[in-house]
C-alpha cells in the first residue's frame, strides 16, 4: 500500500522529491527495495506532523527555511495527485500562512455528525477559524451553509515544522483529538484550498481489500 501512496505523490506535479518515513523497519526495507528514498524516524512521535519536524531537522542542510513540504499519510492508496498539488498552492499563494490543508464540501451522501469525518470552517481570507468532529457551522436559520469536510493532507514551510514541535499539547488538540488545533490555539494560520478529493484513506481489512479489489479492475486487459 505504501509504494502506491508513493506512486500517486510522484504523480503531483509540484512534487520534486518523495520519502517514506516511518519508525517500522518493515516500512523502510519495503520502500528501499523497491528504489524510493526512506528514513527511520523515532516511535515516539504523537502525530505525523511531529515525525515530519524530525525529518525537516535532519535535512535542513539540504532545503532552505521557504521549503515546502507535504504530509501524506501512508494508508491513502487512492489519493488524487491534483490534491497535493492544491495543498502546494494554497500554500504558496499565501504567503503570511504557517501550513495549509484540503477541504471539500459535504455531497448529498456525507454525514457531517459523523465525529470520524473532521470538519473545519474557515474566514472570508480562506483561512481555518477551527476544526471540529462536530458537525460545525452550526446553521440555525437554515441559511443554507454547506459544511465543509476536512481532508487531512498538510504542505508546511520548513521553518514552521519546528517551531510546531516545540509547543506542547494544546487543550482543544487534547479535547478533539486534532494535532491542528495546536497550530491555530498559538496563533498561527492555516490556509484552506476547497478542492474534490475521493480518496479516503484505509483504516480496516475491508476497506483495503475493496481498494485491491478496485486496483485489479481497473488494471485489467
Amino acid at each position: 500500500m505504501i509504494l502506491h501512496v508513493v506512486d500517486r505523490a510522484r504523480a503531483a506535479s509540484s512534487v520534486d522529491r518523495v520519502i517514506v518515513t516511518a519508525p517500522d523497519p518493515e516500512i523502510i526495507r519495503v520502500a528501499e527495495e523497491a528504489g524510493v528514498e526512506a528514513i527511520k524516524t523515532s516511535f515516539d512521535h504523537p502525530n505525523g506532523t511531529s515525525r515530519l519536524a524530525e525529518v525537516a531537522e535532519r535535512l535542513s542542510g539540504e532545503m532552505p527555511a521557504e521549503a515546502i513540504l507535504v504530509n501524506v499519510q501512508g494508508d491513502e492508496p487512492e489519493l488524487d495527485p491534483t490534491a497535493i498539488d492544491a495543498v502546494v498552492l494554497a500554500l504558496s499563494d499565501d504567503s503570511e500562512a504557517d501550513m495549509a490543508t484540503i477541504a471539500v464540501p459535504f455531497g448529498p451522501d456525507g454525514d457531517p455528525t459523523d465525529p470520524n469525518q473532521v470538519k473545519v470552517v474557515t474566514g472570508l481570507d480562506g483561512r481555518a477559524i477551527y476544526f471540529s468532529r462536530s458537525p460545525i457551522p452550526f446553521d440555525r436559520d437554515d441559511a443554507g451553509i454547506t459544511p465543509l469536510r476536512h481532508v487531512g493532507l498538510y504542505a508546511y514551510r520548513r521553518e514552521f515544522l519546528p517551531k510546531f514541535a516545540g509547543w506542547p499539547e494544546s487543550p482543544l488538540e487534547r479535547s478533539e483529538r486534532l494535532e491542528q488545533l495546536r497550530v491555530l490555539e498559538h496563533g498561527g494560520r492555516i490556509a484552506v484550498a476547497i478542492h474534490q478529493s475521493d480518496g479516503g484513506g484505509i483504516d480496516t481489512p475491508e476497506q483495503y481489500a475493496a481498494f485491491v479489489a478496485r486496483w485489479q479492475a481497473s488494471h485489467r486487459g
